[in-house]
């Protein structure tokens, strides 16, 4: 009989406990619903600043207005797009980096300059890619040389010729259209000049069209409506794969036959760019606000609208998660040595700028 009872106890502890558990699981359910309520309450009838590190016109620019209305609606409050150029949008990235953690100042970054001015060490660095608040990447990109719609420069071939010097507009040192043209010219060995100051790629573009540089890169997206509106002419893409909105332009893979050193160098250069448009929070916002904002960015730009807007505009949206573009950031970081840093930076910051 004692076998018995202590059995019947036993089950009946069991019961207890699992009920206890069962019980303990439904008020933290509850309670993580309503704290999730309470994040996204947060955001209503609130004012969120949409940094952007370019001046007004660009693709960056663009991408952000077309972005902003639909992430207001998202929220329940008014997203108002600011202006910040300098340094590539490095200046802007250091001060979104240092504004309060509350969630209410978001940026779309260019991985690319940033993670080369963290990669380098650059003294105008003051945030880590790592840390910061990562809400999820627009779309990953490559980046086309461009030129004057007709100029005595039209293939990679008439580049090389003898006695050929290339002015290249830039804005800072290790922006995209800067630092994809000082990697192009130490790896495919041209005489190149990198012209520093530019605000952004409408400027950059008007000094090509008045001859007073000679060629820029952009990214596939801008670099396509230039092309199409024949504003500019494509010489080759950075990247092992030809571009889907530019098929017919050539790699730079297949313009030359590229030594190992030279394929290094611009593999190094595409994995860089690869980085796209990155959306990121100031770092250490409370999670469930962070949540929100990620939730937020997802259902924006994976709705078909969007979506259709990207192809009819030309600001095309291939949607990755913010774990993805934190995890590219860290593999570009983390990704070369000491001795390939040193040389990168030599060829970034001194050997073709001005």
């Amino acid at each position: 009989m004692r076998g018995g009872s202590s059995r019947t106890t036993s089950k009946t502890l069991v019961r207890t406990v699992g009920a206890v558990i069962a019980a303990m699981a439904a008020i933290s359910a509850a309670g993580s619903a309503v704290q999730a309520q309470d994040a996204a309450g947060f955001f209503k009838g609130k004012t969120v600043k949409f940094v952007v590190g370019y001046s007004t016109g660009g693709g960056f620019d663009a991408y952000a207005r077309m972005i902003a209305a639909p992430m207001g609606k998202a929220l329940d409050a008014t997203v108002v797009v600011e202006n910040q150029p300098g340094a590539g949008g490095l200046v802007a990235l250091n001060r979104v980096a240092a504004a309060p953690a509350d969630g209410l100042t978001i940026m779309i970054v260019d991985g690319t300059p940033a993670a080369l001015g963290q990669l380098l060490g650059t003294e105008n660095v003051r945030y880590d890619l790592a840390k910061i608040g990562h809400l999820g990447m627009i779309g990953a990109t490559r980046f086309v040389w461009l030129v004057n719609p007709a100029p005595p420069i039209k293939t990679l071939a008439d580049a090389l010729k003898p006695g050929v010097k290339i002015r290249w507009a830039g804005g800072g040192a290790t922006d995209g259209a800067s630092g994809s043209a000082s990697v192009a010219c130490e790896a495919l060995r041209i005489d190149c000049h990198v012209v520093l100051g530019y605000k952004g790629s409408s400027d950059m573009l008007l000094a090509v069209q008045r001859d007073e540089m000679d060629a820029l890169f952009l990214s596939e997206s801008s670099a396509s409506l230039l092309v199409k509106s024949t504003q500019a002419r494509a010489v080759l893409t950075v990247s092992r794969d030809r571009s889907k909105l530019l098929p017919d332009v050539p790699t730079v893979f297949e313009s030359a036959k590229l030594d190992t050193e030279q394929q290094w160098w611009m593999d190094f250069r595409a994995n860089l760019n690869d980085l796209g448009r990155i959306l990121v929070a100031t770092g250490g916002v409370p999670a469930d606000r962070l949540a929100v904002l990620q939730s937020s960015v997802k259902k924006v730009l994976t709705e078909p609208a969007m979506l259709a807007e990207g192809a009819r505009t030309g600001r095309h949206v291939e949607f990755q998660e913010p774990e993805v573009a934190r995890k590219k950031a860290v593999s570009v970081l983390e990704g070369v040595t000491a001795e390939q840093k040193e040389r990168i930076r030599a060829v970034a910051l001194t050997k073709f700028v001005k």
